[in-house]
């Protein structure tokens, strides 16, 4: 009777591999689209969508900013997507007239702690918040061109204190930002991982 359980509840597991294998959405490029990340209404979960455009896989944030996604883990059930580009002769992200990066709350995604954010051209009145802005602050050994240089930034950890969904910047308080991934501060700006981490939930 025993042997008989084992053998149907190891069947039910390969049955429900399969179904798990047969929603994935193969690759994107040369880039696997792991379930339950979707990139199609055919495959994987709606709720967790992301994009292939041109063999390029992409998150789009909750102001429609589009980000390219760099590198999937679906062990850790994390992706990385790249940065705002920096405008050039300024110090303003990309994203600066959306305010940022914004998830949408709604959705089983968040920004993981393992980023280290480095907010860039600040306001002396940030000064007030809870970030590292002294000269021992890691963004100080990051620089991005001349329009960063000198300005006063402030960096800090991703964590249960911060708000999980949002990189916000403005006009009035830091225009720019910079993000690296399970940062070691005593390695140089670079060899360090650009990017920032979202974390999905996993499926219940």
């Amino acid at each position: 009777m025993v042997a008989r359980v084992v053998v149907v509840l190891m069947a039910m597991h390969i049955s429900l591999a399969l179904v798990g294998a047969l929603k994935t959405c193969g690759k994107c490029g040369s880039m696997e689209v792991p379930y339950p990340l979707s990139t199609n209404e055919n495959c994987g979960d709606p709720r967790y969508k992301i994009y292939c455009n041109s063999n390029v896989l992409e998150f789009v944030s909750a102001e429609k900013s589009i980000y390219k996604i760099l590198s999937v883990n679906p062990s850790k059930y994390t992706f990385v997507i790249g940065l705002p580009i920096i405008k050039s002769g300024t110090c303003q992200s990309s994203d600066l007239m959306v305010g940022g990066l914004r998830l949408d709350e709604d959705l089983p995604f968040n920004i993981s702690p393992r980023n280290t954010v480095m907010l860039l051209n600040c306001a002396e009145n940030i000064l007030l918040s809870p970030l590292n802005c002294s000269s021992t602050s890691l963004c100080r050994k990051f620089e991005e061109g001349n329009a960063c240089r000198n300005e006063l930034c402030c960096t800090y950890l991703k964590d249960a204190s911060m708000n999980q969904h949002k990189i916000r910047v403005r006009v009035g308080g830091c225009t720019a930002y910079t993000c690296v991934v399970n940062m070691n501060p005593n390695d140089p700006p670079s060899s360090w991982n650009y990017g920032i981490e979202l974390e999905w939930l996993p499926v219940s």
